[in-house]
């Protein structure tokens, strides 16, 4: 099974709900008709505060270029566009004398893009760049016909060598073997894009040490920036607070004695409980519903490809069981059989988890798959075959996955589990890997390391906000803010 790639450095702490105290945040304001400069501006510091986020939390974050696919509207207009340019370039460059007007404002963006790419402290190779693309002395050779263009490309193309990243040397490579002007420049400006994009990334990569250090702090200013703009942006996660809030009384642990779920008490929840329970319901979360909560929006994506995984691997392991409560004993010890399995079963559930309509069909071909594996490994290795009787049982019992308890049990299991990570250190390590979980206890290992980056980030940036509506939704009547348990 491929795991999401969310092994992400993250500034993380230790800490517990930050601050569960009274925070500095927004309060609302009545409606009031919005500007369309009101509206840019907050969709600006949206995209700020995305781009900086991604960058602290995705380690493999890349800008790239912005590349229409050929058979787009924007791709077929670029297409048309840039092909009437570069055969009138070439027509121009073919006269006699040659026509050097479009060429030299092409020199002029070269040398400006180079420059671009220098660092502080390439004083020298500036100063080469400015002398030798010196464009009043171009166009003067330009007029007098004694531009020398093949001179100028090669010294571009040296320079370009001498500041392009390891990944273009072949790039390069093909620029020297062009001869053809117009082509030539066509190149050197596309290589030239590309090493802009490799600057950038380079950039991002060395200022990332900083911005983690900052990055807390940031977040949090840029989204009041947003609030300050739109008092309502927190509608969303003050909704899914409550349902937390809800959930946490209702559930089993909370029902002692005189307690029923339709009066819980909720001075006995802990607020890092509580936000622990709503955390934990993003894995459950309905892709069709729209009301995700706005704090977490940036790592929508991350979450719903953790969720997907959690379903498979629940998925998963509901259909080891199935096979090892059957025929464990026969096939289970044989080496590679469980890993090869879990190849097969993966595949054939991908995608499957969002309708139940889907689900059937591959549970039942899981359960075809399943026999056949068995089958194999029992006559490979000397066992027993499976009678008729045992085959259909057996392909039965996992195609009833999708309805049955199995499925529900497992889920619960997966959760408590991936709700240790959420807490101290201590306790993640100590958190022991419940019944039936085994043959995916690395998969989920690994989910819930992901799972806990994400949230301690998220705790961190907003959990003064949490704190407030927290605290609203467990003491309505106004208790004392001392009685707000920081776990």
């Amino acid at each position: 099974m491929k795991m999401p790639n969310l092994n992400n450095e993250l500034p993380v702490s230790d800490d517990e709900v930050p601050g569960l105290r009274v925070p500095h945040s927004p309060r609302g304001s009545p409606p009031r008709q919005t500007s369309l400069a009101e509206v840019m501006e907050t969709a600006r510091s949206v995209s700020n505060l995305s781009i900086a986020h991604e960058i602290v939390v995705n380690h493999d974050f890349r800008f790239k270029q912005n590349s229409p696919t050929p058979d787009s509207l924007e791709g077929r207009v670029k297409e048309i566009v840039h092909r009437a340019f570069w055969d009138s370039l070439e027509a121009q460059l073919a006269l006699s004398p040659p026509d050097y007007s479009h060429a030299i404002k092409l020199l002029q963006e070269i040398k400006e893009t180079l420059l671009s790419l220098l660092l502080p402290a390439h004083s020298r190779l500036r100063s080469r760049i400015e002398e030798a693309l010196d464009m009043d002395l171009i166009r003067q050779q330009t007029e007098h016909g004694a531009l020398d263009l093949p001179r100028v490309a090669g010294f571009v193309i040296g320079t370009m060598a001498t500041l392009c990243a390891p990944v273009r040397d072949d790039e390069i490579r093909r620029l020297r073997e062009l001869r053809d002007p117009a082509p030539l420049l066509r190149e050197i400006l596309r290589v030239l894009g590309l090493m802009k994009v490799d600057m950038v990334n380079f950039t991002v990569q060395s200022l990332r040490p900083h911005l983690l250090q900052q990055s807390v702090q940031y977040e949090r200013a840029k989204f009041q920036e947003i609030l300050d703009k739109q008092p309502d942006a927190l509608d969303h996660t003050t909704a899914w607070l409550n349902r937390a809030v809800q959930e946490a009384a209702t559930a089993p642990s909370n029902k002692g004695p005189g307690k029923t779920s339709t009066s819980p008490s909720l001075a006995v929840l802990s607020p890092s409980a509580v936000l622990d329970q709503a955390y934990l319901s993003l894995l459950r979360w309905d892709p069709d519903c729209q009301l995700y909560p706005e704090t977490v929006q940036m790592d929508r994506s991350r979450l719903d490809e953790l969720k997907s995984c959690v379903d498979v691997l629940t998925l998963m392991a509901s259909v080891l069981l199935v096979t090892s409560n059957q025929c464990g004993g026969a096939v289970f010890p044989l080496p590679g059989f469980v890993g090869k399995l879990k190849q097969v079963i993966a595949a054939l559930l991908e995608g499957s988890h969002h309708r139940t309509s889907d689900l059937v069909g591959a549970l039942q071909a899981v359960g075809e798959q399943v026999q056949l594996q068995v089958g194999q490994a029992l006559r490979e290795h000397g066992g027993t075959s499976l009678t008729p009787e045992q085959e259909t049982t057996l392909k039965g019992q996992i195609s009833d996955i999708a309805q049955d308890h199995i499925r529900s049990v497992i889920a619960g299991r997966i959760f408590s589990f991936l709700q240790g990570f959420l807490g101290p250190p201590a306790q993640k390590s100590s958190t022991p890997l419940p019944g039936g979980l085994a043959p995916v206890g690395a998969e989920l290992a690994e989910v819930g390391s992901a799972f806990r980056r994400i949230v301690q980030h998220n705790r961190l940036v907003f959990g003064p906000i949490y704190s407030s509506i927290l605290k609203r939704a467990l003491f309505p009547q106004g208790e004392s803010e001392t009685s707000v348990d920081s776990r």
